[in-house]
């Protein structure tokens, strides 16, 4: 069975597929990602589907799938080159893809992952919420 790559560019996953997406092959790429986000810690997925004509119902899903899993892992997943096409077919099925985010391509994709990722270190280190501070008390 083809297995589709994963590639890690600095804090980010990059999958680039460019073989047919049977069922089996999208279910072993949403196991090997899901393992490959715990081994590295990072923050962000890019799934490049450029070269991909079709995107059926099952890929769709497992898509899907693959944005949610990795949002629990704390990894934030961006589609990249979705072809006209395939968008409109996603569309005509009712595929509304929850908690994926779409770019044209890799370089916005990435763009677009480093600033989600820059507002949740800027809410997170100033969120006005005091309650891990220990409390300072007079003698």
């Amino acid at each position: 069975m083809d297995r589709v790559p994963v590639l890690k560019i600095g804090d980010i996953l990059l999958v680039s597929i460019q073989i047919d997406m049977e069922d089996q092959v999208a279910l072993q790429l949403q196991e090997d990602l899901a393992e490959k986000i715990v081994a590295t810690g990072c923050h962000g997925v890019i799934i490049d589907i450029s070269a991909l004509d079709i995107v059926d119902s099952f890929v769709g899903r497992t898509l899907a799938t693959i944005a949610s899993v990795s949002k629990v892992l704390d990894a934030d997943t961006v589609v990249v080159g979705m072809r006209p096409a395939v968008a409109i077919t996603l569309v005509e099925l009712g595929l509304s893809l929850p908690g994926i985010r779409t770019a044209l391509n890799v370089e916005l994709g990435m763009e677009l992952l480093a600033k989600a990722r820059a507002e949740l270190d800027w809410e997170a280190g100033d969120s006005g919420d005091d309650e891990d501070e220990p409390a300072v008390t007079a003698p």
